[in-house]
């Protein structure tokens, strides 16, 4: 039988073969909040450097090339393969495109309903609205900023969080020790936010939230489609006054009012529901 040249033998570097050595744990973490912090690094630095719009411009370009790069395009060949599959490049089928859909929009009421709930039984907090530098701009290049930054976070943290974080743990760990690691980092990673401290238990529900949709579909998009639509909300209303403030009062001072009651109803209706389209995702991924 011929043998190999050792100098035609795969080679592998001391460098990778140390990081492989790293328990997946660690290193599923690390790649996560590296990947997630090269976009967000990246937007943030085209606010401070490049006047508006044209920082809106500029990073429509560095976010394609960053979906390409960790979506498996681009150097180093050896490591494309990883990345395609950290980034769940999979062909979603008919099926799974309308009941991924479906999760995505109900977990944008989820969402926004639990959000309504939460600042009636708290009162809202003044920090939580800031300017964001948006006031003294025109509407139209306003609206640019927010839709930008909501691809930024829709497409950044999901491809960190849930792709290159959440999809090593769920191989080596299991997809419930997977969601609920990648729902804590989650949350600690948005401790620096002023709004952040009342509402610490919801972060890591909508992550949990993202992390089993993204489970049952197999794929990162829906999860990207609703992180954004999430974040565009957010923008235009809870963090700015875009669109106008929150003016209702929590229901000590109310007491438990028609639109309290609605609210409760379309969070719990719009939660099982969720988890019934989730289950359904999943059986048509399976078959398809």
């Amino acid at each position: 039988m011929a043998t190999l040249d050792k100098t035609t033998q795969p080679q592998t570097s001391g460098l990778a073969n140390t990081w492989h050595r790293i328990p997946v744990l660690i290193r599923a973490i690390v790649s996560g909040i590296f990947v997630t912090f090269v976009g967000v690094g990246a937007w943030l630095l085209c606010l401070a450097v490049i006047p508006s719009p044209w920082s809106v411009v500029v990073m429509g370009g560095i976010l394609w090339l960053y979906w390409k790069y960790f979506s498996g395009s681009g150097w180093p060949r050896s490591t494309a393969e990883a990345r395609s599959k950290n980034f769940r490049a999979i062909k979603l089928s008919a099926a799974v495109w309308k009941w991924g859909l479906a999760g995505t929009f109900l977990f944008v009421v989820i969402f926004q309903s639990a959000a309504i709930l939460t600042f009636r039984l708290v009162e809202f907090p003044a920090e939580a609205s800031a300017d964001y530098g948006l006031g003294a701009l025109p509407v139209w290049e306003a609206w640019l900023i927010i839709i930008m930054a909501s691809l930024v976070a829709g497409i950044c943290e999901e491809i960190g969080f849930r792709g290159y974080m959440q999809g090593p743990l769920e191989e080596r760990y299991g997809p419930a020790v997977g969601v609920t690691t990648v729902s804590i980092m989650f949350t600690v990673f948005h401790l620096n936010q002023a709004w952040a401290g009342p509402v610490l238990f919801q972060i890591f529900a909508i992550s949990a939230l993202f992390g089993v949709l993204t489970y049952a579909s197999g794929s990162l998009i829906p999860s990207i489609i609703g992180h954004t639509i999430m974040d565009i909300f957010n923008f235009a209303f809870w963090w700015t006054d875009l669109v106008g403030d929150f003016e209702l009062q929590t229901i000590v001072v109310t007491g438990i009012d028609p639109l309290f009651i609605t609210a409760v109803i379309i969070f719990v209706a719009s939660l099982a529901l969720f988890f019934w389209v989730t289950r359904k995702l999943m059986a048509v991924r399976l078959q398809s």
